[in-house]
């Protein structure tokens, strides 16, 4: 059950037994807990936790314990995939599929971000699965050498332990180095998780402790060897388990010769000289073993010294009756960490990396599992430079991806974000390449580092040499002109050039019928398309891309790009209704396909803003206020998708007057560099904020100002201006500038004429025109537009400004009238700015709202504190649906669901999902 043995003799630790066992209590309760187990190296962590847990594999628990290295810090999620038992041979149906997911997950074009993030959401709703079907612990040893992707689930797993039957465990040294580390220590300690802290044992404890090892009370000899371990219990029993091999005890078994009164001269030396109690033959076995972690297979073993495994047979099994090895289901481990760290740092360094690289061409040689063969390159510092070892990385890049680290393949290194250096890998990795498929995958990785890196002209160079050369294959040939392309819109916005090669590459593609070739070129025409105003056109080419790329797991980036790309014309087009349903058949994509959808995460809060959905479009965004900074997904690393993150945010707090909130995005959002033209089509809601910022402090000149920088739009850039133009022009006449308003005015009936079907910029021009001249034929024209076609956002906005101009006509008793129906959609979104904005626009007039007044305050608490959204998921949570399932049923993602029943649980005041369901049962509500 444990992977290691539980203490023959324990002693005290009464305080620090009693809040893992409160943990145990919690979850025979149903409730969920966390517990962060520290102290230094060997002081009893392990043990501990065996302790607690003592007797609960009789509850039918489902029990997984993964344990940290050195090396395993190297490959992501080995560690949560080693607790929670994940292998495609598990008799767990369960965990096979997450298995097969795992080790289907494949990098493609639009890889943007984290390749760790598809595993880290298999396994997530994993465990979703698992504490949904049965109480679950799940321990964590040594998690300071846990990798960035396996500390992201940990604090995942943390974060929301409200709402899953778990007991959370890790063990950690005490002041990890990893700021990582630190930063998920404190958050379970702001969240009011369990800290344990182990100290050194009392001068009582060691002496029981070397009695019972040694039959008889230590004298005063011993007594002074001993407490050179510090209290410490490993360096204790090593200790004493070295001065009992060396004889050096006197007649009585408790007497110590005087002979050695000295301590060993370093702890390593103590470890290593366990080997002394087994052969020579062992030994090397053990030296061996060391460089494949602190667990292995015997299989890996028996490659490394290319023996038979009958021939370990004899060695490995005294090491284990020597108490050095321990049994892990079909592997080894070391009964402790310290014992392999002791091991392997005897190796001097050149030694250790030498024999790396030799292992990792020797484990490649026999087809080994590739996260074996990643492990030792990954471990052979600068050693890896052979082209066995390159050629070897390209052809496993797919796998590696997302189960090896990041930092040695251009490919993972450009999924994660590290541009320059993916760059520089891919051009080092060109030379030796004669194949001219693998060059033209190479040359595809290179382009994209650079344009990421903002060397576009260094790309667009790379792409044109690669289609010069000899003998690249027409399918390669198609695939780099549709990365032309899309590099010459993004570099020099030439739109029309961009369009010739993009029907080059569609021809080529055709002809040798290639699917993603064809695709790229479609999604390289919608974009063009799009940035004309000519959506219809734009919807077909994404249709045709969608049809081509079907439902291919080879193409679930490019799928998910496209995807994404149909709501976005959806909503151009004012097809509103339609842009929902694509966005559910977008994540339902990504459920089939295993994949996280965090690429919907922004475009569905954008969407869910301009419906008026504006608690919703929050959940979307919502990061949790002790979300872990070094550890969020890469993707929210990447300046565009930050942009709208913290531009959607502030943008709905601002407008609900919630002014620390927004100005902690705005403040967020603005410190982020605007460099390319991604940047500056997505930074349009953060400027939009800024502009209500500036006006709610007075500074309406300078909001105008703030909002004026969306205009013009460049060449070759998709920005949707049209959006804020209305209230540019709004501010415009306000602060008396005339010739900006008509300047406004002006580029919104620009964009409009460049709509072939009119749509979104020909409804906002009518609003500019009606506040340009105040007239309100064509404010109603917009205000009957927005009635009944939408968005719900802009409806209110239109009736005010209609309001405004009606006052200003004398036409008094409509602009009450519309006034009243402003303030009544603003009091639905809860814009508790906008409504104090109507009322001093119209209050010069003597217009006053109608007895009605104001709506009540939402209630803040309570079951009436509950959106509509949140009554649906509480619902779902009475019937039993586990978080993956309810992710699954509403088509939203499983951080937006998480985030949901944060809310619930902190509006009802409640701490589980048992209370959320007697709570769902008293108000009679049911799925």
């Amino acid at each position: 059950m444990w992977p290691i043995d539980r203490p023959p003799k324990w002693v005290d630790r009464s305080q620090e037994l009693a809040a893992l066992r409160a943990g145990v209590q919690a979850l025979r309760h149903g409730e969920g807990a966390a517990v962060w187990v520290e102290g230094e190296p060997g002081i009893g962590k392990s043990s501990l936790v065996v302790e607690a847990l003592a007797g609960v594999s009789e509850l039918g628990w489902d029990i997984g314990w993964g344990m940290a290295d050195q090396l395993a810090e190297q490959l992501p999620l080995s560690v949560i995939q080693d607790c929670l038992q994940v292998r495609l041979t598990s008799p767990d149906p369960r965990r096979a599929h997450a298995a097969g997911l795992l080790r289907s997950q494949r990098l493609g074009l639009f890889a943007d971000g984290d390749a760790s993030v598809s595993g880290i959401e298999v396994l997530m709703a994993l465990a979703d699965e698992l504490c949904a079907a049965a109480p679950t612990v799940m321990v964590i040893d040594d998690l300071q050498w846990a990798d960035d992707a396996s500390l992201l689930v940990w604090h995942q797993l943390a974060a929301s332990i409200d709402q899953l039957r778990l007991l959370l465990i890790a063990t950690c040294r005490s002041d990890p180095r990893r700021s990582q580390v630190q930063q998920v220590r404190t958050s379970l300690a702001r969240r009011g998780g369990a800290l344990v802290t182990l100290g050194p044992l009392p001068e009582t404890d060691v002496a029981d402790i070397v009695t019972a090892m040694l039959g008889a009370p230590p004298e005063d000899t011993l007594r002074r060897l001993t407490a050179q371990a510090a209290g410490n219990p490993l360096y204790l029993r090593e200790l004493v388990d070295a001065l009992e091999r060396e004889r050096a005890q006197a007649s009585s078994a408790a007497e110590v010769s005087t002979a050695q009164e000295k301590m060993p001269a370093s702890l390593a030396a103590v470890l290593n000289d366990r080997l002394s109690s087994v052969s020579a033959q062992a030994a090397q076995i053990l030296r061996t073993a060391a460089l494949l972690g602190a667990k292995f297979t015997v299989t890996d073993l028996a490659v490394l010294l290319r023996r038979p495994v009958s021939e370990l047979a004899a060695g490995l099994q005294e090491a284990v009756a020597a108490r050095i090895l321990v049994g892990s289901d079909s592997e080894l481990a070391f009964r402790h960490q310290l014992i392999h760290q002791a091991l392997y740092a005897s190796m001097p360094t050149a030694l250790r990396t030498a024999l790396h690289a030799e292992a990792a061409r020797e484990l490649a040689a026999t087809d080994a599992d590739v996260l074996s063969v990643a492990q030792q390159l990954l471990s052979a510092a600068g050693a890896p430079g052979e082209g066995w070892a390159r050629a070897w990385l390209i052809q496993a890049a797919p796998a590696l991806t997302t189960r090896a680290r990041p930092g040695c393949l251009a490919r993972a290194l450009l999924a994660v974000g590290a541009y320059d250096e993916a760059a520089e890998q891919a051009g080092a990795a060109l030379p030796a390449m004669t194949d001219p498929v693998r060059r033209a995958e190479t040359s595809s990785v290179l382009a994209r580092a650079l344009v990421s890196a903002g060397r576009s002209d260094e790309a667009i160079t790379t792409v044109r040499q690669v289609l010069a050369s000899p003998g690249l294959p027409r399918t390669w040939q198609a695939r780099m002109l549709a990365l032309l392309a899309m590099l010459e819109r993004a570099a020099t916005g030439e739109l029309d050039a961009a369009d010739e090669t993009a029907r080059q590459a569609l021809t080529l593609a055709e002809e040798v019928g290639d699917p993603f070739a064809t695709a790229h070129a479609l999604t390289d025409l919608w974009l063009s398309h799009g940035i004309r105003r000519d959506h219809g056109a734009a919807l077909g080419y994404i249709d045709q891309a969608l049809q081509v790329l079907g439902d291919d797991p080879g193409y679930t980036d490019l799928r998910s790009f496209a995807l994404d790309g149909r709501i976005f014309t959806l909503q151009n087009l004012d097809r509103w209704p339609e842009a929902e349903l694509a966005l559910r058949q977008a994540r339902k994509s990504a459920q089939r396909s295993g994949g996280p959808d965090r690429t919907t995460w922004v475009t569905a809060a954008v969407l869910r803003y301009w419906l008026g959905q504006w608690d919703d479009a929050l959940a979307e965004l919502s990061t949790d206020e002790d979300d872990v900074p070094g550890l969020t997904y890469t993707f929210l690393r990447e300046r565009w998708p930050a942009l709208l993150v913290h531009g959607v945010t502030a943008l709905i707090a601002g407008r609900r007057d919630q002014r620390t909130t927004a100005d902690r995005h705005l403040r967020a959002g603005l410190a982020l560099p605007v460099l390319t033209i991604p940047d500056r089509e997505n930074r349009d809601f953060l400027v939009a904020a800024h502009a209500v910022a500036l006006e709610q402090r007075g500074e309406t000149r300078q909001a105008m100002q703030a909002l004026a920088a969306i205009v013009p739009r460049r060449d070759g850039e998709m920005s949707l201006t049209h959006q804020w133009l209305p209230d540019l022009v709004r501010l415009a006449v306000a602060v008396g500038d005339r010739p900006m308003a008509r300047a406004t005015a002006q580029a919104c009936q620009a964009e409009a004429s460049a709509e072939t079907k009119p749509a979104r910029a020909a409804a906002a021009s009518l609003r500019c025109q009606g506040l340009l001249r105040s007239d309100p034929v064509p404010l109603r024209d917009a205000v009957a537009h927005y009635r009944t076609v939408g968005p719900a956002t802009e409806l209110p906005a239109a009736v005010e400004d209609l309001a405004v101009v009606l006052a200003e006509r004398g036409q008094l008793e409509e602009a009450r009238a519309a006034l009243n129906e402003a303030v009544s959609l603003y009091e639905g979104l809860n814009a508790r700015w906008d409504i104090r904005r109507a009322d001093s626009r119209l209050r010069p007039y003597g217009i006053r709202r109608g007895v009605r007044g104001p709506r009540g305050p939402r209630a803040a608490t309570g079951w009436a504190a509950l959106t509509p959204t949140e009554v649906k998921v509480a619902a779902l949570v009475a019937r039993g649906d586990s978080t993956s399932e309810i992710a699954r049923g509403m088509f939203l993602s499983r951080r937006t669901v998480q985030t949901y029943i944060s809310r619930i649980l902190a509006k009802l005041g409640v701490k589980s999902r048992v209370e959320i369901v007697r709570e769902a049962l008293r108000q009679g509500i049911s799925a």
